[in-house]
């Protein structure tokens, strides 16, 4: 089983494991982040796996020094969290569709910041004050927000919306992306199913045949490695190269990782 989907702490295995594990058994706990952003890592203190945004829910599974074990809901990746990261709260009605905003005292542009929100973070909208949106945690300008539901349609778009966003290893939000962070989060922002890592996401779609010419859209993946075609020339990925994320030539791409060892294409998939 792979671990990063397998909802078992090693101690503790949720529900859905009866049979397959030799482990107490729980139905878990339902919670949600409560910070802008939260490291899910691969053991208690340990090294980041991937993110998750204020407003994600999880199941927490199990609990160990200040830390919890829980499932994430979008996307069913396990892992440790800081048990300060999460909490109790209403149902999220909207999500943050810009790549960035901030979370104000007041509705006001004048009023103390209270914190900042990656593209992806959910909220609950509880009322309006003109242009800004009331939630339990402060305002939020609307134009900033879009009901759950409301999704944007060109993955593409969404991802060239977040040119320059610094590389980040396991990163999945405005302030860092890895490559499959990106991928992850330009999907779910058109309301399309993502897994979390690039390996997973060769799943996504069909595979190419080998010479059906590639399109906008089109996922193209070197072993540990994830990018987007933006039109037959060019694709956009957040990458270690530039450490950002940025567009390159597809060809000089393909040129480049040979040349540094990173392999050959291993995979090209239609969404």
């Amino acid at each position: 089983m792979d671990r990063r989907l397998t909802p078992f702490s090693g101690r503790v295995a949720h529900v859905s494991l009866s049979g397959l594990v030799n482990a107490p058994l729980t139905e878990g706990l339902r919670a949600q982040v409560i910070v802008p952003v939260a490291n899910l890592c691969v053991s208690v203190g340990g090294a980041r796996d991937r993110q998750l945004l204020m407003g994600d829910a999880v199941t927490v599974i199990d609990r160990d020094q200040g830390h919890v074990f829980v499932m994430s809901d979008k996307d069913g990746y396990c892992g440790w969290m800081a048990e300060n990261t999460l909490g109790q709260g209403p149902e999220p009605t909207h999500w943050v569709a810009s790549p960035g905003t901030h979370l104000y005292a007041e509705p006001q542009v004048q009023a103390p910041d209270k914190m900042a929100l990656s593209m992806g973070t959910r909220l609950t909208v509880i009322g309006s004050w003109g242009a800004w949106a009331n939630t339990p945690h402060g305002f939020v300008p609307l134009r900033h927000l879009r009901a759950l539901g409301d999704w944007e349609e060109d993955p593409v778009a969404v991802a060239e919306s977040l040119l320059g966003t610094p590389y980040l290893w396991g990163g999945n939000s405005r302030f860092g992306l890895d490559c499959s962070g990106l991928v992850q989060l330009s999907l779910i922002s058109c309301g399309k199913p993502c897994p979390g890592d690039s390996d997973m996401q060769m799943s996504l779609g069909r595979l190419l045949a080998p010479n059906e010419p590639m399109k906008r859209g089109d996922l193209i993946f070197w072993k540990g490695h994830v990018a987007m075609l933006v039109d037959r020339d060019r694709m956009i990925h957040s990458n270690g190269h530039t450490m950002s994320v940025a567009y390159e030539g597809l060809k000089d791409a393909i040129a480049r990782v040979s040349a540094g060892g990173g392999g050959l294409v291993t995979a090209r998939q239609r969404l």
